[in-house]
């Protein structure tokens, strides 16, 4: 444990005097261009779908599944780079759909500026959550339990506040279609939206996974103690990953209030927005880039076609169904999706006689 947190540590920085030619040659590296590719891919989807019978579904269906992988990657620097597993992390949630919706039904403030209003509440909250907790060193399923209990306590907080629309909760109401205002008529609106912020996410975790902001989140998550003695503050550290993951999940929780148009306590500070955001992130593959959103690839539309199927004939199928893959990937994948793409890798580019006994 302490050799790889060495390792993590000892990594350096590109000097400032190569970053042009660091930045040429980063976007010619064949997974830039491969992402690049990607995204321009996925940019095109709705123009291909929109002449698709049930397009307007399946679009829906992508909708859901980049803003999860969104929340997941959001998620992941607390729970996965640093190791610090909240399963609470739907008050964050909340906080950005309730704050940037009261701004807008109280007094028309765009949610493009009510998303900030909402992500600034957000790192409060996440600051007082992480200050609190690993001040006086919570961590494990203590910091688990005590961000479910914030959560509740945040649930049933607004639930019995009037002004904030109590347990009906709060409709918005339609203006237009308009950016400005993020209504849009047709569902790729909501899709470029959730496209522009899952490569954000995306490209901030692959910035933290270089940096030594990154490298110290990963020391403190292999061993803490170690980490310390080589002069990392773990409380600084651990505050820092959750005010950010606080306030980058409150900013998703503003397009999902704009996309469904309807908010009550339960369907943003309840438990499920919680377990969903941390089981995409587990499946897909705990503090890596690409895990996050692999695992939302892979689970949401098997829930979504679910929910179809059944209806509200088995309102819990979905929960049951993330319950049973987590079983599976946690005895054959305890790495994630990620982790078993990367052993099999390895062991193909692997050289015959490497590995073996000495």
């Amino acid at each position: 444990m302490k050799d790889s947190t060495h390792a993590a540590l000892s990594k350096q920085k590109p000097t400032r005097s190569s970053w042009k030619a660091a930045v040429i040659k980063g976007w010619l590296q064949p997974r830039t261009l491969l992402a690049v590719a990607g995204v321009a891919a996925l940019a095109a989807l709705p123009t291909v779908l929109a002449r698709v019978p049930k397009g307007e579904y399946y679009l829906h269906i992508l909708v859901l599944i980049l803003m999860y992988a969104y929340l997941a990657t959001a998620w992941n620097i607390l729970g996965g780079f640093a190791g610090q597993h909240s399963l609470g992390h739907s008050i964050f949630l909340g906080a950005g759909a309730y704050a940037s919706t009261i701004l807008f039904v109280t007094w028309r403030i765009s949610p493009w500026l009510g998303m900030w209003a909402g992500a600034a509440v957000a790192a409060l909250l996440g600051w007082f959550l992480g200050y609190l907790c690993f001040r006086y060193g919570l961590r494990g399923p203590y910091f688990a339990l005590v961000t479910i209990a914030l959560a509740e306590a945040a649930l049933y907080l607004v639930t019995n506040i009037k002004p904030l629309g109590g347990a009906r909760g709060l409709e918005i109401p339609w203006i237009g279609n308009s950016l400005a205002w993020m209504q849009f008529s047709s569902k790729a609106g909501y899709y470029y939206i959730a496209l522009g912020l899952t490569v954000a996410g995306i490209a901030l975790s692959a910035w933290l996974n270089r940096r030594r902001f990154g490298y110290y989140l990963v020391a403190v998550r292999e061993n803490e103690e170690a980490a310390q003695a080589l002069g990392v503050d773990l409380l600084g550290m651990k505050v820092r990953a959750a005010v950010l993951s606080a306030a980058l999940t409150a900013i998703g929780g503003t397009l999902y209030a704009q996309y469904f148009t309807y908010i009550n306590p339960r369907s943003v500070f309840g438990e499920m927005p919680s377990v969903q955001i941390l089981l995409f992130a587990i499946i897909g593959g705990l503090g890596t880039v690409w895990g996050p959103a692999i695992g939302a690839l892979v689970l949401v539309p098997v829930a979504e076609f679910i929910r179809a199927e059944l209806g509200g004939s088995f309102a819990g199928a979905p929960l049951l169904l993330y319950g049973a893959i987590l079983m599976v990937v946690m005895l054959f994948m305890p790495k994630g999706i990620v982790g078993l793409a990367d052993s099999i890798r390895r062991r193909l580019h692997s050289k015959p006689g490497e590995g073996g006994g000495g």
